[in-house]
């Protein structure tokens, strides 16, 4: 597998605080990746220091084997990295179609209005919001919002794309419609790095999970390691919820011992 994003011992300090600290992890192209962990383990500040919101105080971040550490967010959004914010905060007033048109025309130097609005209509029917292409974005559920938000991220045609809670807040049925959309656009072959607390998600979805634990990488592998980690059950899932993914792994029939 060829890999896409290499991270060496990444970190960031806020003052006092040492928010990451020598996080090193690779991410290979096609890769489902779940990122776990408590609150405050470092899980979104890791994303802002990838795609440049927070600038790292120590280490590297490489994609596709060249140095972005030093990369401000617009210039990795025009590489190939995307991702999603926890609160979604799509341009009310303007239309769902032009709150993609305008992320399309974002990402791509040349388009016209008329490609780009062309471009966002087919990734409004991606993502099933194709009849609320003229509405307010004000006027969307909080699912369909989240949606919108997948759809504005896919018209920056990403190579990477990094998803942090998009099932927060959402019922049940809702969650289920996310993750065969997550699973959709992994098959298109886009990279994802999915951030969630639902173990559910985490372990249908993803084909490797990481962790995080007061800024420092505990753990990764496949689901089926992890869940059976001592410090990831210590840490963070507790037997209980251990117990539930390896539940929702059987019942996926992943075998284990």
């Amino acid at each position: 597998m060829t890999e896409l994003l290499k991270l060496n011992n990444l970190s960031r300090r806020f003052g006092g605080l040492q928010a990451l600290e020598n996080v090193s992890l690779s991410i290979g192209a096609g890769e489902v990746v779940g990122l776990i962990g408590p609150n405050g383990a470092g899980k979104t500040t890791l994303v802002n220091v990838i795609t440049g919101v927070h600038t790292a105080t120590g280490g590297q971040v490489f994609y596709q084997g060249k140095d972005i550490t030093r990369y401000k967010p617009y210039e990795t959004a025009r590489i190939g990295l995307a991702r999603t914010f926890q609160i979604v905060q799509p341009f009310p007033d303007l239309t769902v179609l032009d709150n993609v048109t305008a992320a399309a025309l974002f990402s791509r130097s040349g388009f016209s209005i008329r490609q780009a609005q062309e471009f966002a209509l087919e990734q409004l029917e991606f993502v099933g919001l194709f009849p609320q292409a003229n509405l307010p974005a004000a006027s969307l559920t909080l699912a369909m919002r989240k949606r919108l938000e997948l759809a504005k991220t896919l018209a920056m045609r990403p190579k990477l794309l990094f998803l942090d809670e998009v099932n927060a807040g959402l019922n049940s049925a809702e969650v289920e419609q996310a993750m065969s959309l997550i699973k959709k656009i992994a098959a298109t072959g886009t990279t994802i790095v999915l951030i969630e607390h639902l173990i559910k998600v985490v372990v249908t979805v993803c084909s490797r999970i990481v962790v995080l634990h007061n800024g420092q990488l505990i753990s990764e592998g496949d689901p089926r390691q992890v869940v059976n980690d001592p410090k990831v059950v210590e840490a963070y899932l507790g037997k209980r919820y251990s117990q539930a993914a390896k539940d929702y792994l059987k019942n996926a029939e992943v075998s284990l011992d």
